[in-house]
Order: structure tokens, then C-alpha cells, then sequence
């Protein structure tokens, strides 16, 4: 997480539902926080359950296979601190590791000769290197603008963000840009689709990440785009042709971390044996549907199922209202009622992580 980083989505839209913002920090606190309150706030959760002492850390896992004639999981792995390796079986795995570690990096015709510097958002420390400086941002996700916002706030001379799809469409100040997906480079100059060509200083590449598990046997590998539904998961988790290897927070991000306790809610219970996973066929067949469900999609539904879902729609509104002022709404917990109060400063000049 990027120095000067901020949620993109209002704290009560990431609350969790046994553990409140309230309950942490014992006071009101802003709807948007910077990295170290989110952090700090997770941390908390896992301290207040003693989790840690079932943990295994500075462990690195080297390989995991099924044994079938066995019926059991068998894992190797490597202690940091002692340097030993180490093997156990396991009856179910649950990979946890995110999809956000290995970068994708598209090619242009030009881009190994850009003098410039290249670097994709996975490698993005601080925005104040790019002060003064002409950046290309490529990309159409939050990604792209979040570090476009980011490069502005701390000085970029000018930010062009090239989209493959469509634009974001906000009302950006005159230092941001959006133009069609570049075709070429030649020297420092980034030609455009629609025509339009710009000088460049440095390019950050926002183009997403590759779901990755090396340390996993080719049969239980999950390969699948960044989508809502993988097609090889039930119910999102777990993998068709070995259901007791579960997957956890594979999709497309929304409400990440009620999203990811609702996922292990749900597998903690398959494993205890209060819920029972169906047949093969019939996974399948609940796969199909969710698939397609997900096709029909055209944008957030008018619908406003759950609080947090009617917030999270709500910051969407409000950064096409004003893309610089969004971080500075206010927001009411829907588990506590709790009210959230005003950032002592406004998200545009706050220019540290400090915990308010």
C-alpha cells in the first residue's frame, strides 16, 4: 500500500460486522481513512480474536498437492527463521493469498526504448517522485485513478490516462486528461488512437494482475480473469473438481473485507459439516447460473439491497460529482448507527498517513 494511500470507499462500506470502527478506536472517526487507520483497524480485529496463536508465521509454501489414494492434502514449506523445511497433511487448503502480487504488463510497439521511467502500480511507492514531471497513466480501473489523483495532489505538471474501454467521465481538473489506448511509442512522444500524441516523462502501467499459484500442483491451480464469478469456483470458493481446496477472495473487489468474512463464514461451516456441499453435476449447474447472471450485468442495480451496498453507491455518485472532494463525505455505520465525523483536513491537502 502506496505511501499517502486513502480508502477509495467510505470505512462503513468495510466494516466488520463482529468487530466496529467504534469498537477499535473507541470514538467517531472520518468515513475515509488513510492506510495506517485501515491497518490498524484490521490488526485490532485479529488481536482482539488471539488468532495469532493458531498461526504459523514467516513460513513460506513451497508445494501442495493432493494425495488421492490417501484422500489428504500433503504441504511443504520453509521456515524463515530456523531455515528448515517441513512437511504436513492436511484434509481441506485454503488459499488466501490475494490476486493482486503478480503484475500484468502489456506490450507497445516502442515501450523498450521509452527514455523514460516505466513501472506498473504493484511497484508505486510515493507520488512525490513524480512531481513536476508529464505522466501516462494506462489503465480504466481504480488503480488508474487512484495514482492519477495521487500524482496531482503532489505536484505532476500534467496526468494523461489512457483507457481501453471507456473514460471515467469525472469533471477532472485541467492537469488530468483521458484519451484512447496508445498504439505507439516513438522516443518520448505516446501516440493515441484517436490521433493525439503527448510528451511523456514517466508511465505508470494500472493494467491489473494475473491470479498466480505457483506453489500449487497444476490440478488444483485457479486460472480465471478478474471477474465476479470465476467459472471454476462454487459459490466463489471452492474448486469444482477438488472441492476441499477452497479459494478466498478471488473476484472482482467491491466490499472486500465483509465480502471475504461472508466467503470464510460460509467455507468454516462446509468444513464443520453444518452445510453440505451438493454433487459434482449440480455445482456445476449453480456455476452456470451465477455465470450467468454476471453476463447480464450492465451497471450498479437502482436496487439498495443492504446499507452498505446503498453507501457504496453513493460514493460512485459522489466522485462524478466532484472527483477531488469524495474522500470527505460522510457516513453512518449500519452496524452501530455510529456517525462518522469531518477529516480535520480535506483528503486533497492531506499530504501524510497519520492517523487521526
Amino acid at each position: 500500500m502506496y505511501r499517502h494511500l486513502w480508502s477509495n470507499a467510505p470505512k462503513e462500506c468495510l466494516e466488520y460486522g463482529d468487530y466496529s470502527f467504534y469498537q477499535h478506536f473507541q470514538r467517531s472517526i472520518p468515513s475515509f481513512l488513510p492506510r495506517e487507520m485501515i491497518r490498524d483497524y484490521i490488526v485490532g480485529r485479529a488481536c482482539a480474536s488471539d488468532v495469532q496463536k493458531y498461526v504459523c508465521f514467516n513460513s513460506v509454501v513451497r508445494h501442495v498437492e493432493f494425495v488421492a489414494d490417501q484422500k489428504h492434502f500433503t504441504l511443504r514449506f520453509h521456515n524463515l527463521v530456523t531455515g528448515k523445511n517441513k512437511s504436513e497433511n492436511f484434509d481441506y487448503v485454503i488459499v488466501a493469498v490475494g490476486h493482486f502480487s503478480v503484475p500484468n504488463v502489456p506490450s507497445f510497439d516502442g515501450i523498450d526504448s521509452f527514455p523514460g521511467r516505466i513501472l506498473h502500480s504493484h511497484d508505486f511507492r510515493d507520488a512525490r517522485q513524480f512531481t513536476n514531471q508529464n505522466i501516462l497513466v494506462v489503465g480504466g480501473a481504480l488503480s488508474a485513478e487512484d495514482i492519477a489523483l495521487q500524482t496531482y495532489k503532489f505536484g505532476a505538471k500534467s496526468i494523461t490516462i489512457s483507457y481501453r474501454t471507456k473514460p471515467f467521465g469525472y469533471g477532472w481538473p485541467p492537469e488530468i486528461e483521458e484519451l484512447p489506448l496508445l498504439t505507439h511509442i516513438d522516443g518520448r512522444t505516446v501516440h493515441f488512437k484517436d490521433g493525439s500524441k503527448r510528451t511523456i516523462d514517466s508511465i505508470i502501467l494500472c493494467t491489473g494482475y494475473k491470479h498466480h499459484f505457483p506453489f500449487l500442483t497444476e490440478d488444483l491451480q485457479l486460472h480465471t480473469e478478474n471477474c465476479l464469478y470465476p467459472d471454476q469456483l462454487f459459490k466463489g470458493i471452492f474448486l469444482q473438481r477438488q472441492p476441499r481446496l477452497a479459494y478466498l477472495g478471488m473476484q472482482k473487489f467491491y466490499y472486500s473485507l465483509p465480502f471475504f468474512d461472508a466467503q470464510a463464514w460460509y467455507l468454516r461451516d462446509v468444513i464443520l459439516g453444518r452445510i453440505s456441499l451438493p454433487e459434482e453435476e449440480d455445482r456445476a449447474s449453480d456455476i452456470r447460473l451465477w455465470r450467468e447472471r454476471g453476463k447480464q450485468l450492465s451497471g450498479p442495480s437502482e436496487v439498495d439491497l443492504l446499507a452498505a451496498a446503498a453507501m457504496f453507491k453513493l460514493g460512485r455518485v459522489h466522485k462524478q460529482e466532484n472527483i477531488l472532494e469524495f474522500r470527505d463525505k460522510l457516513f453512518t455505520s449500519p452496524f452501530t448507527g455510529t456517525p462518522s465525523v469531518a477529516n480535520p483536513i480535506c483528503w486533497i491537502d492531506a499530504k501524510d498517513d497519520r492517523i487521526l
